[in-house]
């Protein structure tokens, strides 16, 4: 493992029970959010294969929600220490240390994949190649959820200091472009509210394997 994943796993690893504190209730006041999840698999439910990955899990929480909208849903994160804290979170569900770059599953086994925040971190260079990995374990019909920070205008996306570790943000149209090449249609979009005093709106995209 190289480069930028080393220095994200050790930065989530150094702060998962504070992360998991912020974190582990705030759907609850994000209905947008809820809804794109909800959405999400309510469509994998209807593919009649429920299995479904949080690819990027952090502290469990949404696999938690997946799971108790009829998924059966298992996570998957670079960082060990976030792992082991989703497995004492939720004893009764499946969480394996992965990187997304490289997902232990076999193609086209899955009905979903959510990736929730969880490609912030991916340098512009390498992200094609990890919606390709997603791609590649969804069966064909299967979706995929992506949320991400959306820049409002400009062609190109903008790095900037997350408060973990370096992140980018992505002009909407260009990241359904890199969808599009890995072979997945995006047929649903959300944009809403700036996220941050950068002015970043938050964007979810959800698309279907060809």
């Amino acid at each position: 493992m190289g480069g930028h994943q080393d220095r994200t796993r050790a930065a989530y690893d150094g702060v998962v029970e504070l992360y998991a504190s912020l974190f582990a209730d705030r759907l609850e006041t994000r209905p947008l959010d809820r809804a794109m999840i909800s959405t999400f698999a309510e469509l994998v439910r209807a593919t009649g294969n429920p299995q479904a990955a949080d690819a990027g899990c952090g502290p469990g929480h949404l696999t938690a929600m997946l799971h108790d909208l009829g998924l059966d849903a298992f996570g998957l994160d670079l960082s060990p220490a976030m792992v082991a804290h989703a497995r004492r979170a939720h004893p009764g569900l499946r969480f394996e240390e992965a990187r997304m770059e490289s997902l232990p599953v076999e193609d086209r086994a899955l009905g979903g994949v959510l990736a929730h925040y969880s490609t912030i971190h991916t340098p512009p260079a390498e992200l094609p190649a990890l919606l390709a990995e997603q791609a590649r374990v969804l069966a064909p019909g299967g979706l995929f959820l992506v949320s991400f920070l959306a820049l409002p205008e400009g062609p190109d996306p903008v790095r900037f200091d997350h408060k973990v570790a370096p992140a980018y943000s992505w002009p909407a149209d260009r990241y359904a472009e890199l969808l599009a090449k890995a072979g997945l249609t995006t047929f649903a979009r959300l944009l809403h509210d700036p996220s941050s005093e950068r002015g970043f709106l938050e964007a979810h995209l959800l698309s279907r394997r060809s």
